[in-house]
């Protein structure tokens, strides 16, 4: 899959369920303010590369499409009403998800002078953050007037655990891999 088919897919369901909040897949899940942040979130990686890499290394596409996949898994889950049907599917997102988004971390951090176990320590810490963070968005955005608000603390805490695991996956993974550093520069 393309990084802009990507992109435009979640683009176009997010508009979907902006325009359709009647649905019931859409009911009570935060889609304006998804429609703000996530947008955001995609421009992140091109916007950081024009500001601060264009000179110095090429654009990271796999990366940014590892960053951009998991909005696009949660647009459609929703899109799809799996959230509400598919038993355990909000679990194996934040796991996969988590494993996508520190993926794209460590793909970057490869970049660093650092050792595999610093560059593992470092997008772990970014998984670790983010879930906590994201856990913290979803409160605030949807949980206390929701129907979720009843179950929200024992989601809350498979969530975040879930997205620790899968960080530690994707940070281990990418830390593993070779340094894109010449070893003359470390």
């Amino acid at each position: 899959m393309s990084i802009q088919v990507a992109k435009a897919a979640t683009v176009g369901l997010l508009a979907w369920a902006v325009l359709s909040p009647d649905l019931p897949q859409f009911q009570g899940k935060a889609f304006v303010g998804r429609a703000v942040v996530y947008p955001l979130a995609l421009a992140l990686f091109p916007v950081g590369w024009w500001l601060f890499g264009r000179e110095r290394i090429p654009f990271p596409a796999i990366a940014d499409l590892l960053f951009g996949l998991p909005f696009l898994i949660d647009v459609t889950g929703n899109a799809l009403n799996l959230y509400d049907t598919v038993d355990r599917w909000d679990d194996l997102n934040h796991l996969v998800n988590w494993v996508l988004h520190t993926a794209a971390v460590g793909l970057l951090l490869r970049r660093g002078p650092w050792s595999w176990r610093v560059r593992a320590a470092l997008a772990f810490g970014y998984a670790v953050t983010s879930a906590v963070l994201w856990e913290f968005g979803e409160y605030l955005t949807f949980v206390p007037n929701s129907p979720e608000a009843a179950t929200a603390y024992a989601d809350t805490l498979g969530d975040i655990p879930l997205g620790m695991v899968g960080g530690l996956v994707g940070a281990v993974v990418t830390a593993r891999m070779p340094s894109r550093v010449p070893l003359t520069r470390r």
